[in-house]
């Protein structure tokens, strides 16, 4: 089955360009979803719907990879996804298609090109905290992390690679710090329920 999925940055943005084009592409009308959300944004509850309907066989289409991620390292993780589940992503204006060698090849450079620019962020935290702890630099306002930093703590949470501590260690500031710049409806369910032992 085929199944579309569009994205509007803004209320005044129109999506019938994106809708014409789904519907153009095979994608019957019930089966678009569309969002209204900024590309920073990570609650997409349309998307989330869509995701959860797939099923291996299906396609995906949209029909520009901006349209389906917040950044390369998301669409990177979630073309991985769509693959391990069988299901075929088809980006209708690039031209890719995850079915055929050469989408695949695509993701394949997509992936190296994020892995390096989570490297790099890294790397220039890191020498960023080395050079201010050089300096004796402690104290002042409530540490806070940078755009760059804040969608870096949110892909290491997603990815599930590192705790909120080690996020939180990463960048020398309190947990505190890492939990109000993460996505707070994902970060909610994801917190380990506490245990009660009930004294007899």
């Amino acid at each position: 089955m085929l199944f579309g999925y569009a994205r509007v940055s803004t209320a005044d943005q129109n999506p019938v360009h994106q809708i014409d084009a789904l519907l153009r592409a095979g994608v019957a009308e019930d089966n678009v979803h569309l969002d209204h959300a900024s590309g920073a944004k990570a609650s997409r509850p349309e998307l989330d719907i869509v995701l959860r309907m797939l099923r291996s066989g299906d396609t995906l289409k949209v029909t520009r990879l901006d349209r389906l991620s917040r950044s390369v390292l998301h669409l990177v993780t979630l073309g991985a996804e769509l693959r391990m589940r069988g299901v075929g992503l088809h980006v209708i204006e690039q031209g890719i298609d995850t079915d055929t060698m050469e989408g695949r090849a695509m993701f394949g450079m997509l992936s190296v090109l994020a892995e390096l620019q989570r490297e790099l962020i890294v790397a220039n935290t890191n020498d960023g905290l080395a050079s201010a702890h050089a300096r004796g630099r402690v104290g002042g306002r409530r540490p806070k992390l940078t755009a760059d930093q804040a969608t870096l703590a949110q892909q290491l949470y997603d990815d599930r690679t590192k705790t909120v501590q080690q996020i939180a260690d990463l960048f020398g500031v309190p947990r505190s710090t890492v939990y109000g710049h993460l996505d707070r409806e994902n970060t909610l369910l994801r917190q380990p329920k506490k245990i009660v032992i009930m004294k007899s």
